[in-house]
């Protein structure tokens, strides 16, 4: 069982940065996929971002929406067991809950929310224009 906790969300206006944290209990942390997740009220949960788990120590493939793609970041710190989102350039419609999730394969299912099997309790980020 994984819990994970995340952090860094508030409320912004439009063009300001936040960085979210997503922290696991898991000592195992670095052998799976994580994810980032967002749902807007009325909305479906949607991929944001995927960081796939690596043997190597430096390098970790990344995989981005396309909505999001050059203003997000997604990356890691295995030492820590914690996940991070870098977002730049906040807009309005980035207004949602965010979540991060985490599975132990890593495949083309990697933007389907029900193929994450552990989850946050999610973070909102609220963009003013």
């Amino acid at each position: 069982q994984v819990q994970l906790v995340e952090s860094g969300g508030g409320l912004v206006q439009a063009e300001d940065s936040l960085r979210l944290a997503c922290t696991a209990s898991s000592g195992a942390f670095n052998r799976y996929t994580m994810g980032w997740f967002r749902q807007a009220p009325g909305k479906e949960r949607e991929f944001v971002a995927a960081i796939k788990q690596s043997g190597s120590a430096t390098y970790y493939a990344t995989y981005y929406a396309d909505s999001v793609k050059g203003r997000f970041t997604i990356s890691r710190d295995n030492a820590k067991n914690t996940m991070y989102l870098q977002m730049n350039s906040l807009q309005p419609e980035d207004t949602a809950v965010y979540y991060c999730a985490a599975r132990l394969l890593f495949d083309s299912d990697y933007i389907v929310p029900s193929k994450y099997y552990y989850w946050g309790q999610g973070t909102q980020v609220t963009v003013s224009s």
